[in-house]
């Protein structure tokens, strides 16, 4: 594939929102994300801005995205009356061979425009310098603040200064949006081209999550089992983990973000792993639970059952017309049905979602918007209610039951277990599409895909040397 036809789904973004900016009357200026340092002189990996990264596929730092759809009296627009000509001009680091050599190197401002299929390309040193002229003739500017003081800074001082010289026949910029009515809702929409990116990523961790059951066995460490998930993200072509991977062995699986990873596996305890691959900067978000020896408890089986009808439920609510809460509310009633048909909390199932009594051991939401970032743009709640679900928008679907160790209001074989099963999800036409459904579910499946306990600790080598022998994709 070459650079133009890897750009073309890029090119093919800003032409939307280039279209949304034009029914505004509204220019754009997207920055990609700037660097973060971890401790003194060392980075962290850069990352560019999501809305940055969805309308370009640049991935260098220090850039910057101006969209024009063009108006009367603004530079390279017609004279009066003519159809106005979109412009798209990115900002970027030129090539200078004494950085390159330290930190890479760059596509160049030369390059650019046949790369990437940008009309004009400047050096980001001219950008404040040419902002102004490019900013002239539109009443309304779409840019993101509060992420970057010192650039906010400098984007109002432009602002200050077109509206101190603006010549009276010009419009003046006098409105700034936020991205998300115009930009955010095309990205809640996946195209063809993302949503082969995403299942791309999901089968790579797919085969990190049945990896890890294959490997996890008592007496290893949660970071054996994080290191075997990271070395398969990165094996499989993804640049890592779409977030911090969670491997929660016994009672940790009762913290909902629990990230210290360097507990030990015990026998008899179940292990949480809530971890994706990030592929092209599109995110994967999957969890799964399973029995660190390869076999459930009664009470373990027992929950988990409860979770899975939540989850299977809440699944079946994914579909064209339904609204988003309904996913969530699904899963609650299941759950409810379940903790009083267990006896864990008192009352029938009504009354424990009358009193949300049931928010003890289930305390999160059932879903999230996912694509680009885990927790993905798009509003939940338009014009007062929730959102109408419609084919191309992903979601994940994750209901779970955590019982802290210290709860002594339940009998002490509850106490301790954390379970959550979280798929990612496609709305279709017809209804919708489980993305993760090859990663073990049900409790006969994630059984299989444990090793026995007779394997020991050799069976996290084991894993990897298997998939360092097998093809690579």
């Amino acid at each position: 594939m070459d650079a133009s036809t890897f750009h073309a789904p890029y090119a093919e973004n800003r032409a939307r929102f280039l279209a949304r900016l034009a029914e505004r009357g509204a220019a754009a200026v997207i920055p990609t994300a700037t660097l973060k340092y971890r401790n003194h002189d060392t980075e962290y990996r850069f990352r560019p801005d999501s809305d940055f990264w969805y309308l370009t596929g640049f991935g260098e730092p220090e850039s910057v995205l101006v969209l024009l759809p063009g108006a009367p009296g603004a530079p390279g627009a017609p004279a009066a009356g003519g159809a106005a000509r979109p412009r798209s001009v990115l900002f970027l680091r030129d090539k200078k061979r004494e950085e390159e050599v330290w930190s890479g190197l760059r596509l160049g401002v030369a390059a650019a425009p046949g790369t990437l299929g940008v009309d004009e390309a400047f050096p980001m040193a001219e950008f404040w310098t040419r902002l102004p002229e490019l900013l002239t003739g539109f009443e309304r500017i779409v840019y993101r603040t509060g992420h970057d003081e010192a650039r906010d800074r400098q984007f109002h001082a432009v602002l200050a200064r077109l509206r101190a010289l603006v010549r009276s026949s010009a419009a003046l910029p006098g409105e700034v949006l936020d991205p998300a009515p115009l930009l955010h809702e095309l990205r809640l929409f996946k195209t063809p081209h993302e949503l082969s990116v995403m299942r791309r990523a999901v089968a790579i961790t797919a085969e990190a999550h049945r990896a890890a059951m294959a490997a996890a066995t008592p007496g290893m460490g949660e970071n054996e089992i994080d290191a075997l998930l990271t070395y398969t993200f990165l094996r499989r072509g993804a640049s890592g983990a779409a977030y911090g991977n969670i491997v929660a062995g016994g009672a940790n699986a009762c913290i909902l973000h629990y990230v210290n990873n360097d507990g030990p596996l015990r026998d008899g305890e179940l292990l949480l792993i809530d971890a994706g691959s990030e592929l092209e900067h599109y995110a994967s978000d999957v969890t799964r639970t399973f029995p660190i020896n390869g076999r459930f408890q009664a009470e373990q089986r027992a929950l988990y059952e409860v979770v899975l009808r939540a989850l299977q439920a809440a699944t079946l609510q994914v579909r064209p017309g339904n609204t988003f809460v309904s996913v969530h509310d699904t899963a609650v009633r299941v759950l409810c049905e379940g903790l009083a048909g267990l006896g864990l909390l008192p009352g029938t199932a009504e009354e424990l979602l009358k009193n949300e009594a049931y928010k003890r051991f289930y305390m999160h939401r059932t879903s999230h918007w996912l694509g680009l970032d885990v927790h993905d743009c798009g509003a939940y709640v338009v014009g007062g209610q929730s959102r109408t679900l419609a084919p191309g928008q992903v979601l994940t679907v994750e209901p779970g039951l955590y019982i802290a160790p210290d709860d002594t209001s339940v009998e002490a074989r509850w106490r301790g277990i954390g379970i959550r099963i979280e798929d990612d999800v496609l709305v279709t036409e017809q209804g919708c599409e489980v993305l993760t459904a090859a990663i073990p579910r049900t409790v006969e499946e994630v059984e299989r895909a444990c090793r026995p306990a007779a394997v020991g600790p050799a069976a996290a080598a084991s894993a990897m040397a298997a998939m360092a022998a097998a093809p690579r994709t």
